[in-house]
């Protein structure tokens, strides 16, 4: 298959580009007017939303594309999404060290998601023009997940200090900061010059953060397929639900010991597969990529629950 869809299904991509302007435009106008905080039953609906249209746009990729393109599509979302609960301890991370309010926490996700759709376009643009020209981008896409898997695993349970990061320091010595917040205001002005806010700090952070995230996450959905369509729809899908996936999951992270085992296991798996594919040594069909994408998934979470289980228990005992 191809990198680019041929020209002839262009308005596919701008079908898909244009839906996904107007959910943001509706969210923004609609929902974003004031600042309150996701309810728990809220954030369950909207999650459940974005994850059911992405399931219909799934129905549509094997209606349209055939069998092959839908399983990648379905196994690149999953990936992209469970990254996506990293991504969710990371903001929780920066949210209580900057103690945002949590109002305003919905707004600054809001953003950080919206610059995350633009530069995420850029960099699968980007991905796909080196994959295209130079075939050992495959195997260097490889061992970067492979090794990417290696530090989530050793570097399971630690916490980052975000006061002490170098892009912390950059920030600070490089804006005019007034360290507080001004209700929701990302800029505001004091004897005729213009300020950042602390809201603003926190939310180029969690801007860096994402472009991080996602020197992980493309590379795996590379991994998967070379359609550009395809890695870069299930990439979209899967942040758009983002902001309500953290306001569901942000007081209960901690019961999910083994998730992070998993994932290293399945950018250890993409790795392997996107090396061993690209010397023409093994190819793993995309039916049972999935498999292991969803195996690997389960055993964690029940895991995961498992263990939960066992440390309520002993309290009680106590």
């Amino acid at each position: 298959m191809k990198g680019y869809l041929p020209l002839e299904n262009l308005p596919l991509w701008i079908g898909f580009v244009f839906a996904i302007a107007v959910l943001l435009a509706i969210d923004l106008g609609v929902f974003q007017r004031n600042a309150h905080t996701l309810s728990l039953r809220e954030a369950a609906l909207w999650t459940l939303t974005w994850v059911g249209l992405a399931m219909l746009f799934a129905v549509g990729v094997f209606q349209h594309l055939g069998k092959d393109a839908g399983i990648e599509f379905l196994s690149g979302y999953l990936i992209e999404y469970s990254l996506s609960v990293d991504n969710v301890f990371l903001f929780a991370v920066l949210f209580r060290y900057f103690q945002v309010p949590a109002p305003y926490q919905k707004r600054v996700l809001y953003w950080g998601i919206l610059s995350a759709v633009a530069m995420r376009g850029i960099m699968i643009a980007a991905g796909a023009q080196l994959i295209e020209r130079f075939s050992w981008v495959n195997y260097a896409f490889g061992g970067f997940l492979l090794y990417t898997g290696y530090r989530m695993f050793t570097q399971r349970g630690k916490e980052p200090d975000p006061g002490n990061s170098p892009l912390m320091r950059f920030l600070r010595t490089r804006l005019r900061l007034v360290d507080r917040y001004e209700e929701q205001k990302f800029w505001i002005r004091q004897e005729g010059k213009r300020y950042a806010t602390r809201l603003l700090l926190v939310l180029l952070l969690i801007e860096v953060t994402d472009v991080l995230f996602a020197l992980d996450s493309i590379p795996a959905i590379f991994g998967i397929t070379k359609n550009t369509f395809i890695v870069f729809t299930s990439n979209i899908l899967a942040i758009l639900g983002l902001r309500s996936l953290y306001f569901l999951l942000a007081g209960v992270m901690d019961m999910f010991h083994y998730l992070t085992v998993g994932l290293s296991c399945i950018l250890a798996f993409v790795g392997t597969k996107m090396i061993l594919e690209s010397a023409d040594w093994l190819e793993i069909p995309p039916l049972a990529s999935l498999g292991i994408i969803l195996g690997v998934l389960a055993v964690s979470i029940v895991a995961s629950l498992l263990k939960q289980r066992q440390e309520t228990l002993k309290l009680k005992k106590e």
